[in-house]
């Protein structure tokens, strides 16, 4: 008897599990969205991510995601592997930081190399850091940190931590000021910075500071907050960031090498809870302004140009993820200027935390929850 109902009780929890495996795979919210150009559906793939981060495709069709208390996932035919990718390297996962970012190298079907950002431990603190390592089935192999930020610190705030790379090879990495704001203006301190390294992590000889005394040459633009978004513009290939504000003031910038963009002597946010003035103002000559910007903030993080055949009354328009409005805010161009604003999704999803177009020209979110979820966004069936 004993028996038969550990049977009984091992049967329903396979069919339970077999259930909710089968409800992951199809669409939560059915429902046709509106949007002022696109009809649109929502298909939640996977839910029980814990804080998810970062996700990159691979040629297969499996998708990286990280999670930042400190695990890559991998994700097959919209089923979570259960084992956790291995071979990462020791990451201290506090406050904001932890595995935060990955990308693919631009030859990973030659090379198998994975690029990911991380929160690493250190005599002096904890800083972002940046690894590769060669994807072998489950397991990355022959891991090399290829960029420490220095100096570190006990904070556990503003870790930044975008990859990006642009057409020519060259990885950008996106810093924040680590909660200290004047680091951002201190030229041997990669603290708000954008930093532009080959592959390999070896410092391009054409980096703006390269040779100048007391500058890491590392470096590629200064002056900011804490930059969560970054993506290449499809046409020109340059680089375009958003970085959060404080109590407003999220920015949106066109990346130009050798620019201060400013933070925290001007910006047009203002100090939390008392609401007093940061920094000179909004403007200083030598500064750069943001192309685009909001007051209130909406915490924006993850950002991607939509470029795909899915959606072709999007074509063209840049997809920013926000935090706190838990929210996508889709940005319609003309050249350098944003025309107008659409927020979508508000408060359906939960706070966005990643934005990424798939090859097959689907837009994927990641919401950044204890209990959070891959979604993928597809045109409404007519």
């Amino acid at each position: 008897m004993a028996n038969m109902k550990h049977l009984k009780t091992v049967t329903y929890l396979f069919i339970s599990l077999s259930i909710g495996i089968h409800l992951a795979a199809f669409p939560v919210h059915s429902e046709v969205i509106k949007t002022l150009y696109q009809d649109i559906q929502i298909s939640v793939l996977v839910s029980g991510l814990e804080h998810p981060w970062g996700l990159a495709f691979l040629p297969g069709g499996e998708i990286l995601v990280t999670e930042r208390p400190g695990r890559l996932r991998i994700i097959r035919e919209r089923q979570l592997d259960p084992n956790p990718i291995a071979g990462l390297p020791m990451i201290s996962a506090r406050g904001q930081g932890g595995l935060l970012d990955v990308v693919l190298h631009p030859k990973f079907s030659e090379n198998n190399l994975v690029y990911f950002s991380f929160s690493g431990p250190g005599n002096d603190g904890v800083g972002t850091e940046v690894a590769r390592g060669k994807l072998v089935e489950n397991r990355l192999e022959d891991v090399q940190i290829i960029f420490r930020m220095k100096p570190k610190s006990s904070s556990g705030h503003h870790f930044g931590s975008r990859l990006v790379f642009d057409p020519d090879g060259y990885l950008y990495i996106t810093l924040g000021d680590r909660g200290d704001r004047e680091r951002a203006q201190l030229t041997n301190d990669h603290a708000g910075s954008v930093v532009r390294l080959h592959d390999d992590g070896q410092v391009p000889l054409d980096n703006p500071f390269v040779g100048k005394t007391n500058w890491l040459p590392e470096k590629y633009t200064l002056g900011h907050r804490n930059i969560q978004g970054a993506a290449i513009h499809p046409k020109t290939g340059t680089l375009w960031i958003h970085e959060h504000g404080p109590q407003g003031g999220d920015e949106i910038n066109i990346i130009v090498p050798g620019t201060n963009y400013g933070w925290p002597v001007i910006t047009y946010g203002v100090n939390y809870v008392i609401g007093t003035k940061i920094g000179e103002g909004t403007h200083k000559p030598g500064l750069a302004q943001p192309i685009y910007y909001w007051v209130p903030s909406i915490a924006p993080s993850g950002m991607t140009f939509y470029s795909g055949e899915k959606f072709p009354n999007w074509r063209g328009d840049l997809f920013v993820g926000a935090l706190k409005d838990q929210m996508l805010v889709r940005l319609r161009l003309d050249g350098s200027s944003v025309l107008n604003e659409e927020r979508l999704l508000k408060n359906k999803l939960g706070r966005i935390r990643a934005v990424a177009e798939s090859p097959d020209g689907y837009l994927y979110l990641l919401t950044d929850e204890k209990n959070g979820s891959l979604v993928r966004l597809e045109p409404a069936q007519q």
